[in-house]
């Protein structure tokens, strides 16, 4: 049995990839898997560390502002959809799987053409460009969102699954991850982040933030600036604020963020669908800042779909200022049970298990060789 899965750009989309490769590597430990990404160093350092092999093909994405350099774009299409061909034909897959990024263009529609069964996933509320055009050639499409399905030309083989999660993610033990973590148990939490590599908008709202609730007594923060502002955040809190007391923490980056998240009461974040799909899964309160200056503007999409449901607080970044965020802090300093509110709506959003139902809806190609 052979998989392809196409993914790249984003841990958005790669990590749902991963959790697909391994739900199938559980049901199927003889299954050899192979990735196609592109040359971009997020993917080719992320994959082979989950025991992957990868290779890669020629693609970029369209641009809408400057329409010269879509001559690349083009040369890299053809180039692409020639290297895929090839790949696809030296390994000889049973299932080409694509979740994101412009790369799963050439794949998919070249295992389409070859005759191989296809499938995609759609992690946002609205979906990508990439994924619309490829739904008219793949034999099913996943979505994250049922406010997806509006925005496919079609109806038969629309499966709503969540986003596939990283096996242990889920960690619901508020209190036992506190005392791991260290944190005092009676405080409201806020953890805040934009991002592994972070977002200068919300770090910069940070700094005020921080500087309003150093030393309060009843909340603590953590707050991930990213590894390429820590420095530079560092600094400026000194500058601004000066000496944090015991209720502020500042990291880089966290590898165990599943355990800061259950530890948390509100997570400030951007809205990415990952990000979303692991706040609910974890049933938390959201402030969510989408990023403007994506595709399609599907941050904005993403983070609609919580909020008219009650499960998040929707901040556009025009509209963003500490006061906003503070005002809604401090609505659950002072109603627990607005929080108790809104985590319930989170956790009725949930749907943790994505990866599950994808491999039920695709074990009818997966059989073993005899």
């Amino acid at each position: 049995m052979k998989i392809i899965l196409s993914c790249g750009g984003t841990g958005g989309h790669i990590y749902p990839a991963l959790a697909i490769a391994d739900e199938i590597r559980e049901h199927h430990p003889e299954a050899q898997i192979l990735f196609i990404g592109t040359h971009r160093a997020m993917e080719n350092e992320i994959i082979p560390a989950h025991g992957y092999d990868i290779m890669n093909i020629a693609a970029s994405g369209f641009h809408r502002r400057e329409i010269w350099k879509n001559v690349k774009t083009l040369k890299d299409a053809l180039e692409g959809s020639s290297q895929a061909k090839k790949i696809i034909r030296e390994f000889g897959p049973d299932l080409v799987i694509g979740t994101g990024g412009y790369v799963c263009g050439p794949v998919l529609r070249m295992a389409h053409k070859l005759g191989v069964p296809t499938a995609i996933h759609e992690q946002n509320a609205f979906p990508g460009m990439t994924n619309k055009m490829l739904s008219k050639y793949v034999d099913k499409v996943f979505l994250s969102f049922e406010e997806a399905k509006k925005y496919f030309d079609r109806e038969e083989g629309m499966i709503l699954t969540g986003n596939p999660l990283r096996k242990g993610f889920v960690v619901n033990d508020r209190d036992e991850m506190r005392q791991k973590l260290g944190l005092d148990p009676s405080r409201l939490t806020v953890l805040c982040f934009g991002g592994s590599l972070g977002a200068m908008k919300i770090n910069e709202l940070m700094l005020h933030i921080i500087g309003t609730l150093n030393g309060a007594d009843d909340v603590q923060i953590l707050f991930v600036t990213g590894k390429r502002f820590y420095s530079e955040i560092q600094s400026r809190l000194q500058d601004q604020v000066g000496e944090l007391k015991d209720n502020v923490q500042v990291f880089e980056y966290l590898e165990n963020m599943p355990e800061y998240m259950a530890a948390s009461d509100v997570i400030i974040s951007r809205a990415g669908a990952l990000t979303l799909s692991e706040i609910t899964a974890c049933g938390k309160a959201a402030i969510l800042i989408p990023a403007p200056n994506v595709t399609e503007n599907h941050q904005y999409h993403n983070a609609r779909a919580l909020a008219d449901q009650g499960a998040a607080v929707l901040i556009e970044e025009k509209d963003l200022t500490d006061e906003a965020v503070l005002s809604v802090i401090g609505r659950f300093r002072k109603e627990p049970e607005a929080l108790q509110e809104m985590e319930q709506k989170s956790r009725e959003l949930a749907l943790t298990d994505a990866a599950e139902k994808i491999y039920g809806e695709l074990k009818e190609y997966l059989v073993p060789e005899q």
